[in-house]
C-alpha cells in the first residue's frame, strides 16, 4: 500500500498549531473534515475514538513520530493525513521525546487488512532517516505531498 492510496492531500498540514495531544488530534481530524474526507457530524466521535485508542497506549512511537489511528463506522475506506509541528509537543511518546511528525489514520471497522498495510508502510518509511529529516524541514502541504510521492516511488533510498 502506498501513501497515495489513503492520504488526503487536501488535509496535509505543514504547520500544526496544537500544543497538546488532544489538540493535535482535533486539528488533524478537522483537516480531514475540511478536505471532505469525513463528515462534520462525525468529527467529534472520530476524535473521541482516537483518544480512546490513545488511552490503550500512546501511538507516539519514538524518534519524534506519532501515528494516532482508529477504526470508525463513518468511513468506508482508509483515510489519513500528515501534520508537522514545528515546535514539537508532548504526546506521551514511548521514548519520552517531543513529537513533531504525525500520521493520522481512520479506517473502516471491517477492513483491518488495509489498516495494517498502511501502518506497515508508514513504519517502513519512518525507518528511513532521510524521509524523517525531510518531513521535519517541509514548509508547505505541497512539500509533504511531494515527499510522500517520492517515498511511494522509492526515490528517497538513494539520497
Amino acid at each position: 500500500m502506498k501513501f497515495v492510496d489513503f492520504i488526503e492531500v487536501k488535509a496535509l498540514r505543514a504547520d500544526l498549531q496544537a500544543t497538546g495531544k488532544q489538540e493535535v488530534i482535533e486539528e488533524l481530524v478537522h483537516a480531514l473534515c475540511e478536505a471532505g474526507a469525513v463528515k462534520e457530524a462525525n468529527q467529534a466521535s472520530i476524535i473521541e475514538a482516537v483518544m480512546v485508542r490513545e488511552e490503550l497506549g500512546s501511538t507516539g512511537i519514538g524518534r519524534g513520530v506519532a501515528v494516532p489511528h482508529t477504526k470508525h463506522p463513518s468511513v468506508d475506506r482508509l483515510i489519513g493525513t500528515v501534520g508537522i509541528s514545528r515546535k514539537g509537543l508532548d504526546f506521551n511518546s514511548l521514548d519520552g521525546e517531543q513529537v513533531n511528525i504525525f500520521f493520522l489514520l481512520v479506517s473502516p471497522q471491517d477492513r483491518p487488512g488495509d489498516h495494517l498495510r498502511a501502518l506497515e508502510n508508514i513504519s517502513r518509511q519512518l525507518r528511513n532517516d532521510t524521509f524523517c529529516r525531510f518531513l521535519r524541514q517541509v514548509n508547505t502541504a505541497e512539500d509533504i505531498r511531494q515527499l510522500l510521492d517520492e517515498a511511494d516511488n522509492d526515490k528517497l533510498n538513494h539520497l
